[in-house]
């Protein structure tokens, strides 16, 4: 089922339920789910053949939403000023997530706003949600709604129709090491030139 922006409440309803929703953001086409669901992350690991080593990150609405979320590390401000954008910032919090969300031992967790309209419009009502791209794991990233449906058809229960204007992974930022480790590169270029 394809669902046009005007049909958020659908897919808001699904991803309560705990079905897989495809999520179009900046970077690449996305499949997301109810973060706090065991049930739902494990059947996204499952469809995407990923290996649980492999830990999914957070889609959020704004930087104002990681007050919400009980972190430990501290964020700089400069993030701020990248998000809505392709920068993925990795950061300690209190309590671990299901299994397969973040790191435990610390606990960690991958934190992104996507730059994305129909994305950030879904995060306003479901709060944050387990988001990775729509590929099977290790193959080629897509960047729609229509190539996203042809690799998982009916395993995911809705796609919200988008195109990635990117097509490639966000910079990934660890802001557990002083001053920011780059652990993977993207579109994005760190640290900001400025500081």
């Amino acid at each position: 089922m394809f669902l046009q922006e005007d049909k958020l409440e659908i897919a808001v309803e699904l991803l309560k339920n705990d079905q897989i929703v495809g999520i179009p953001t900046e970077t690449v086409y996305g499949i997301g789910v109810n973060p706090f669901s065991h049930a739902a992350v494990e059947n996204l690991f499952k469809i995407k053949e990923r290996d649980d080593t492999k830990p999914l990150s957070l889609l959020i609405h704004s930087f104002s939403e990681i007050h919400k979320l009980d972190i430990t590390t501290e964020i700089p401000e400069v993030v701020e000023l990248y998000w809505p954008g392709p920068l993925t910032v990795v950061v300690e919090i209190k309590d671990a997530f299901p299994k397969g969300i973040g790191t435990s031992n610390p606990n960690s967790i991958g934190l992104r706003v996507p730059e994305n309209q129909v994305a950030l419009n879904l995060l306003k009502q479901t709060g944050p949600l387990a988001v990775t791209s729509a590929n099977i794991s290790g193959q080629d990233d897509v960047s729609n709604h229509i190539e996203a449906k042809q690799i998982f058809g009916n395993d995911v229960s809705a796609y919200l129709e988008g195109e990635a204007i990117h097509g490639d992974g966000s910079t990934v930022v660890d802001l557990r090491v002083d001053g920011g480790k780059i652990l993977r590169q993207g579109p994005l270029k760190w640290p900001p030139s400025y500081c």
